[in-house]
C-alpha cells in the first residue's frame, strides 16, 4: 500500500439522495450524508485491490465540510487520495465536485480489518 493511491466515485442527485429524503434537512439537495458516503466509497476503493485476502477497509473519522449546495439533476464527482499509512490507519484527503465547482472536502481516514474478525464483533 503506498500513499498517492487515489479513486473517484460518482453519482446523480436525485430525490433519493436529497436532504428531504434522507432526513438530513428540508430542501431538495445532495444531503450532506449521502456526500460523506460518496466521499468513503472513493476511499475504500482506491485500496480496495491492495489489501490482502480476506480484509476490507472500514470507516473509522471524518472531518468534512460541505460548503455548497448541488440541484436535482447535477453530478457529483468524490475524490479520496491516500495521504498517510500508518499500520492499519489509512488517511485520505476527500473531495466533492458537482459542475460549477467544490462542493466539499476534508479528511477520511480509515482501518484495515480483517473481514472475518470484523464480523465476529458483531455476533
Amino acid at each position: 500500500m503506498k500513499e498517492g493511491l487515489t479513486y473517484t466515485s460518482t453519482t446523480i442527485v436525485t430525490n433519493d439522495n436529497c436532504a428531504v429524503t434522507m432526513g438530513s434537512g428540508n430542501l431538495m439537495v445532495f444531503a450532506s450524508p449521502a456526500m460523506v458516503a460518496l466521499m468513503e466509497n472513493a476511499a475504500m476503493m482506491a485500496v480496495a485491490s491492495y489489501l490482502p485476502e480476506g480484509s476490507t477497509t472500514v470507516g473509522g473519522g471524518l472531518d468534512v465540510q460541505h460548503t455548497r449546495p448541488s440541484g436535482i439533476g447535477a453530478t457529483i464527482n468524490a475524490s479520496a487520495i491516500l495521504r498517510e499509512v500508518e499500520g492499519r490507519k489509512l488517511t485520505f484527503y476527500v473531495t466533492a465536485c458537482d459542475e460549477k465547482g467544490t462542493i466539499g472536502e476534508g479528511t477520511h481516514v480509515r482501518y484495515i480489518v480483517d473481514e472475518e474478525r470484523f464480523m465476529q464483533k458483531v455476533k
